[in-house]
């Protein structure tokens, strides 16, 4: 009967240790997957324009835009979202792309409002054997004129690469592969030219910009190549969805690590990868353009590094 008893009562014992750990487990697991949106592209982007343009892989996974002379195609969010962390994998037209531009943006709006916020990276199609160039620019209350442009250290039209962005009221972070390349600080003035009051769409195109995108127009789109076409996977959102009328978007659980104080700052590792990128990759720096701004805009003193 002893024995019977021990047995017994380890057997329950295991069983209760393998509750808790399944609890525990359940427990950690809940609020990452309650947070981070993935799913399919029906379950968080709507078409903007040419559905016939857009296709998708069997499995629905990958996602295909194309160009052709025609026209191109595009797609947003179904949901606003005001400050977190949104990220992207894309590839890139392959060959001859000159002219392209493929367009990876958060926008308050469907289309080029006057008052519009937005935050871009715009992919700059190349001649073939030349390199992409990423131009990123910030827009508030319809006010634009803030590029950068960078080279990038790996040819984006071989693989898939990430593309992401982080906003919170403190900084807006664009990264490439987890490497910040831009940042944009926020100094709480009335003159501040940071976006930060108003909620978001993330939107994705491919358009024909030939009058610009490629040496300053020089070098048209060959409509020969064509269709061009931009692949895109794995898009991940983990942000404060918008809901009318909330006055604000802004948390102070732990749950939202974005909008924590470790999110407000590049991290010493961040720093390191972001010194590495200012002197090797940055291409073109508005606020360091005294020729198109001979008073440069006020954010340009505002120090990325605290």
């Amino acid at each position: 009967m002893e024995k019977k008893r021990v047995s017994s009562v380890s057997s329950m014992a295991e069983a209760l240790l393998i509750f808790f750990f399944f609890i525990a487990a359940l427990m950690a697991a809940t609020p990452s997957e309650a947070a981070i949106s993935k799913g399919s592209f029906e379950d968080n982007f709507s078409i903007m324009w040419s559905e016939n343009h857009f296709k998708t892989s069997e499995d629905g996974q990958i996602w295909y835009l194309s160009l052709d002379k025609d026209t191109g195609c595009g797609f947003q969010t179904k949901q606003m979202y005001r400050f977190g962390w949104f990220s992207m994998k894309l590839k890139l037209v392959g060959g001859d792309s000159a002219g392209v531009v493929t367009a990876y943006y958060m926008c308050t709006e469907n289309g080029a409002g006057p008052t519009r916020d937005e935050l871009d990276f715009e992919f700059l199609g190349n001649r073939t054997g030349e390199p992409y160039l990423i131009q990123t620019n910030i827009y508030k209350n319809g006010t634009g004129n803030r590029e950068m442009r960078h080279s990038l250290w790996f040819d984006p039209t071989q693989d898939y690469h990430t593309y992401s962005i982080l906003w919170n009221n403190h900084q807006i972070v664009f990264f490439v592969d987890k490497v910040p390349i831009r940042v944009s600080k926020n100094n709480g003035e009335a003159n501040n030219f940071f976006p930060n009051e108003k909620p978001m769409y993330l939107f994705s195109s491919i358009w024909n910009a030939d009058d610009w995108a490629t040496r300053g127009g020089l070098e048209k789109t060959n409509w020969k190549k064509a269709p061009f076409v931009s692949s895109y996977k794995d898009f991940s959102v983990d942000a404060c969805q918008w809901e009318d009328p909330y006055p604000s978007c802004v948390s102070t659980t732990t749950q939202n690590w974005w909008d924590q104080y470790d999110a407000w700052h590049l991290s010493k590792t961040q720093k390191m990868d972001y010194a590495w990128v200012q002197r090797n990759l940055v291409i073109y720096d508005y606020c360091k353009d005294t020729e198109r701004f001979p008073t440069l805009p006020v954010e340009c003193s505002l120090s990325h590094w605290d």
